[in-house]
């Protein structure tokens, strides 16, 4: 029976059926009944079902807004605070509210993020550091947020695998290849303190090396595997066959790719951003070569390419894992390659192992401070403190500015390469005020200060025969005392011509210029003035002999 619209019911209601409607208006106007009371049930269920998630979103809502306002209220305490301790404890509490945050559905961490920069942006920031706080607002998606949770990974490495078309392949090469899987145990039990190492150290570097490796197209996640197999993400290892850098290029080959001595004492092989865009270009080049074979690229990248290509050539393409390819490589090889694809995959898929990456506190966000006094590594060290958690700031130092080593005098004006964390440290903590005082002093310390010369004094006593009281008349006659004077005298005065004349210092090995200026008691400036050693690095080398132009000891 064909359903009549609620217009033509109108209709046959308007001709005049006071008492009654025909059938076919009946009929319709029975199914309109039907189908509203239908309708109501169906709207009384769904705010039946709606009601307890709506409190859900309520409740949400205010934990949400309860953490914003907590937020505001430690910034509040924090901006009050009349010392450093009271602000130290602002920060704690607004770095454990951020991990609640993380731990609340519906809470954004990047809508606390500029509380805490603001927390850590000292007043009146510093001409030298050059951070743009416009470039770290909320909103930028652009950039790497800081990473709160520690259990992310970066966008940036790209695909679950590794090299477009091959993803499936790799996929299935971790998931059923034993040697991977034991490389993935390896890093996940006794070598998982280094795997962790390596991720700390390689999201500071990661600005630098990264791109190298989005614009050749390769993964992120290979880059990562390289460096934690190969150096741990310490930019100034070397092997004892002679690599060096981050991503431990041999001598010869980084030539070929336009690492090595650049005229000032410096080994580009030690830059982190050379090193990736010479490692991205060699694994190009090998892939081409050996038909985009992934574990024959980086047996190449470890046991050379001459060996790689002709065993490649010689097999006809077979697999690496092919045991006639497999035993013509050298056992360093043969673990190597598991090991980096294992590393690889690791740090694509963290939490599927439990895996929690150590928390990183804006190392991504780059930026420069120029020295306002004179300092080290070393020093900048001790007054930056360390975060919650973590070994301080000393790697991560080193490993931005590869061209000085932590002992290293760095004059004042010097540009540093830091984190925007650091720069806001720096500032807080290392230019005035009693942190900066008391790491100058630890900086000056040493042991000889501790020992005693040509006595046997206890340091910080006097002999009562050493006081002359200045009322008390002299027992010596003047003919008496003028005597040894006069014929001790131009010996004294020819010991220490003789010495001015001929003292001078061996250097040994781990020995710096600042180090033996505080042992000689004289300035960095007279040293290399007086030996013709040239700032900012005075480098010296082991067995170098220095003359002592005037050092008080």
């Amino acid at each position: 029976m064909r359903q009549l619209p609620v217009v033509r019911l109108v209709c046959c209601a308007g001709r005049g059926y006071p008492a009654g409607l025909p059938w076919h208006c009946a009929i319709k106007m029975v199914l309109i009944r039907q189908k509203t009371a239908q309708i109501s049930l169906a709207l009384l269920a769904s705010v039946a079902l709606l009601a307890p998630a709506q409190g859900n979103a309520q409740r949400l809502s205010r934990a949400v807004q309860n953490i914003l306002d907590q937020a505001q209220s430690i910034e509040a305490r924090f901006a009050q605070a009349s010392d450093a301790e009271q602000q130290e404890a602002a920060l704690s509490e607004m770095e454990k509210l951020i991990a609640q945050c993380s731990d609340v559905r519906g809470c954004q961490v990047q809508s606390l993020t500029p509380v805490y920069r603001r927390m850590l942006q000292p007043k009146g920031q510093a001409e030298g550091v050059q951070a743009n706080e416009d470039a770290l607002d909320e909103g930028d998606e652009d950039e790497d947020p800081i990473n709160f949770t520690g259990q992310s990974v970066p966008d940036a490495a790209g695909a679950d695998a590794l090299l477009d078309e091959r993803n499936k392949r790799f996929v299935q090469m971790v998931q059923f290849n034993p040697a991977v899987q034991e490389g993935i145990r390896r890093w996940l039990t006794d070598m998982r303190p280094a795997l962790m190492e390596s991720y700390v150290n390689y999201q500071y570097l990661r600005p630098h090396m990264a791109p190298a490796f989005q614009r050749a197209g390769l993964p992120e996640a290979l880059l990562f595997g390289i460096m934690a197999k190969e150096s741990n993400g310490k930019v100034h290892v070397s092997s004892r066959a002679g690599a060096s850098g981050p991503l431990q290029f041999m001598p010869a080959t980084g030539r070929r790719f336009g690492l090595g001595p650049d005229g000032t004492g410096f080994d580009t092989r030690f830059d982190a951003r050379m090193s990736a865009e010479a490692a991205a270009a060699y694994l190009l080049e090998r892939y081409e070569q050996l038909n985009g074979n992934i574990e024959l690229s980086l047996a190449a990248y470890n046991g050379g390419e001459g060996r790689a290509l002709r065993i490649y050539n010689q097999s006809g393409g077979r697999s690496f894992w092919d045991i006639s390819v497999y035993n013509q490589f050298p056992g360093e090889t043969r673990d190597y390659v598991p090991m980096v694809i294992a590393a690889a995959w690791l740090y694509l898929h963290p939490s599927e192992y439990g895996l929690r990456f150590p928390r990183t506190w804006g190392a991504g966000r780059v930026s420069q401070i120029q020295l306002k006094r004179a300092t080290s590594i070393n020093e900048l060290t001790i007054c930056l403190g360390n975060a919650r958690g973590s070994n301080g700031y000393q790697r991560a130092l080193r490993n931005l500015n590869p061209r000085y080593r932590i002992n290293d005098p760095l004059p004042e004006g010097t540009t540093l390469t830091v984190t925007n964390t650091i720069a806001s440290l720096y500032n807080r903590y290392c230019v005035t005020g009693k942190r900066a005082e008391t790491t100058r002093q630890l900086m000056m310390s040493s042991v000889n200060g501790a020992l005693v010369h040509g006595s046997t004094t206890p340091v910080g006593e006097v002999r009562v025969s050493e006081l002359t009281p200045t009322n008390a008349p002299s027992q010596a006659t003047p003919q008496r005392a003028s005597a040894p004077a006069a014929s001790t005298a131009p010996a004294r005065n020819r010991t220490q011509q003789r010495q001015q004349r001929t003292r001078t210092h061996r250097v040994a090995r781990g020995e710096t210029l600042n180090a033996i200026a505080r042992r000689y008691q004289c300035s960095v400036q007279q040293l290399a003035s007086a030996n013709n050693i040239r700032a900012p690095r005075y480098a010296i080398q082991p067995g170098q002999t220095l003359r002592l132009t005037g050092c008080r000891k």
